[in-house]
Parts: C-alpha cells; structure tokens; sequence
C-alpha cells in the first residue's frame, strides 16, 4: 500500500466524491485508510458507565484505498504514487503528475512559508577583550 499517516488525499469515487482530508491510519491487511471527516457514520448507543446518557455518536470508517489518491503538495492536483531507488540504494515516492519527490514537493510547499515568517535578527555587538598591547597606551 502506497498510502501513508499524514498524506492528504482525495475521495474519488462514492458518497464523498470530491472531499478532502488527511489519512489518520492505514489499514494495511483490508486494503483500507481512515481519512478524517469521510465516510463519517453515525452509531447509536445506549446509556452504560462510559456514556451515562447514551446518544448518537458520529464515528469515522475506514473507505477503501482504491476509492482515494493522493494529493501532489507541488501542484495540488491529484497524482499517482510511484517509488525511486537512488544510487545510494534509499527508496523515495515520487508523484507520477509532476514528476516530483515527496521530499522536494514538501521544501517547495514550506519554502515561502519559512522564508516570510523567519526575520533576520540584529546582531548585538559583543566586547572584545583587551589585549596586553592595547591596555599599556
């Protein structure tokens, strides 16, 4: 499975056709993903010791993998995930769209964020110790 915790994904096909969120856990064996705010359920309970009242709770289910894609950071589309081996021998997702790494995509979507934020502090003069030469004017 391609998908990862964190990534933000797309729902293509089913209810929440065209929704966004971010995957909260993959469920590798059933071929599954928990993504926030989709496929959201509504369970009624009853009153116990953990919900005195009882109610009606809502509750997020896993939505199947085929039905969601992930979304490139780079050009916000969505795209196709494939894996690179480098020379060194270290495996790296690339976006099959763009063309991009999952690393390089995320600098270039933080990059302007940082630079704006980030002000050059002024530089406080520190004092210099006198050296034996110039204490015996």
């Amino acid at each position: 499975m391609k998908l990862k915790k964190t990534d933000k994904v797309i729902v293509i096909r089913g209810r929440d056709k065209g929704k966004t969120g971010t995957v909260m856990a993959v469920l590798p064996a059933l071929n599954k993903v928990v993504v926030e705010n989709i496929n959201v359920v509504k369970k009624h309970t009853k009153p116990s010791n953990k919900q005195p009242r009882g109610g009606i709770l809502d509750i997020t289910k896993p939505i199947d993998a085929s039905k969601v894609m992930v979304i490139d950071p780079a050009s916000g589309k969505p795209a196709r995930i494939g894996y690179e081996i480098k020379p060194d021998g270290s495996k790296e997702r690339i976006f099959k769209v763009s063309g991009n790494y999952e690393k390089s995509a995320k600098k270039a979507e933080a990059a302007p964020k940082k630079a704006a934020a980030k002000k050059p502090a002024a530089k406080a003069e520190t004092p210099t110790k006198a050296t034996k030469s110039e204490g015996k004017n």
